[in-house]
């Protein structure tokens, strides 16, 4: 049986951090048609069952273009049953109103189990791929460990939202102790809440993974996004995964040093060197961060920069992160007001010395009318 395993898709997002209020209701409306893209997939491939482990939506005030595209999705694909369960994104809202599709399988504050559709329709006892799940709140978190019952005759996927760990935690709701879930007889662990993909080993049996999210939202949530599939042998309680990549969109950080640079032109031809050579999508969201550290009297204008590379792509931003490099022996007998005004500055013990290289590099290039009051 193939198996779809999706988290944290954050639908209806607001995604104006970065962007315009015109790309982000590209990028909402991009975020829909991914999920639909992953439904379709799903039909077309054979895959029975969709796990969605938490956070489906960003907000508890889900628009309704967000509703009922998930909800008609459903509907459509009778063949396929989706199993929901909520992140600390979700609310009850997507229920509120409406009747629930018989192909959709929620889960609550105790441990509920259903057992998946086989191909042939037919149950076979021992051979069932059982999927067991738990939504986490305040007074549950630390229990579910001791209320897990399950049949290691079966083949057993467990789903839960949150933060995996070595250990509990006693005040952190969403904290998920993988040790004590070991020797619980479970095969695979559909976890939500890391907005990466991440897999690892439970015990001797089973392993857990994270999808993370269909599409990146943010320069935190960078690479390569999809979902899980599962390819399940029933008979052999055995079983494959893969990453599918589905993002229509990815989003890049691109650290450029710009050590040795002393005009903006130079920093440009170096940023145009780094874009070249990795060929990033024109669809992409950049993120160009300068390091290195610079030349105090070196020419930087990071509007311009920005200015002229930002229309060869979705999004891009230019971010300056470098330092300023001070030859302080090189002023320490110029009798120009720039090296009295460097001497002055270096005189003061209650400045730092990352501060001392910031103002003198502002108050050089005053002096030089580069810069306005």
């Amino acid at each position: 049986m193939k198996i779809i395993h999706c988290a944290d898709l954050h639908l209806d997002s607001k995604m104006t951090a970065n962007l315009t209020k015109e790309k982000a209701k590209i990028r909402k409306a991009e975020l829909l048609n991914t999920f639909i893209n992953m439904v379709r997939f799903a039909s077309e491939n054979d895959v029975k069952v969709i796990i969605i482990a938490g956070d489906l939506y960003d907000t508890k005030n889900i628009s309704v273009t967000a509703k009922n595209t998930v909800l008609d999705e459903m509907v459509k694909h009778a063949e396929i049953d989706f199993y929901y369960l909520r992140g600390n994104h979700d609310s009850e809202s997507l229920l509120e109103g409406v009747q629930i599709p018989k192909n959709l399988k929620l889960f609550g504050e105790n441990w509920i189990s259903y057992v998946a559709n086989h191909e042939s329709g037919i149950q076979q006892r021992g051979s069932e791929i059982v999927i067991t799940g738990i939504e986490l709140t305040s007074e549950n978190h630390n229990s579910i460990y001791d209320t897990l019952n399950l049949n290691p005759a079966q083949f057993n996927i467990v789903v839960l939202h949150g933060q995996e760990s070595l250990h509990k935690a006693e005040n952190d709701t969403w904290r998920i102790s993988i040790r004590e879930l070991k020797n619980k007889g479970i095969d695979y662990l559909a976890l939500g809440h890391v907005h990466e993909y991440k897999k690892g080993t439970i015990d001797s049996r089973g392993m857990y993974c994270y999808p993370g999210c269909l599409e990146g939202r943010g320069f935190d949530e960078c690479g390569e996004h999809g979902f899980v599939l599962l390819d399940i042998d029933e008979e052999r309680k055995s079983f494959t995964t893969q990453l599918i990549p589905m993002a229509y969109r990815s989003l890049y950080t691109v650290e450029v040093d710009i050590s040795d640079c002393m005009s903006t032109s130079d920093i440009s031809d170096r940023i145009g060197n780094c874009l070249d050579g990795a060929s990033y999508d024109k669809k992409s969201l950049l993120k160009i961060v300068l390091t290195g550290d610079t030349d105090i009297e070196c020419e930087k204008n990071i509007e311009l920069l920005q200015k002229e590379y930002e229309d060869d792509y979705f999004f891009l931003k230019v971010c300056d992160e470098s330092g300023f490099k001070v030859d302080y022996e090189e002023f320490q007998f110029d009798e120009s007001l720039k090296g009295e005004f460097v001497r002055n500055v270096m005189s003061e013990n209650a400045i730092t010395e990352e501060d001392k290289a910031k103002i003198i590099r502002y108050g050089i290039q005053l002096l030089m009318g580069e810069k306005e009051l």
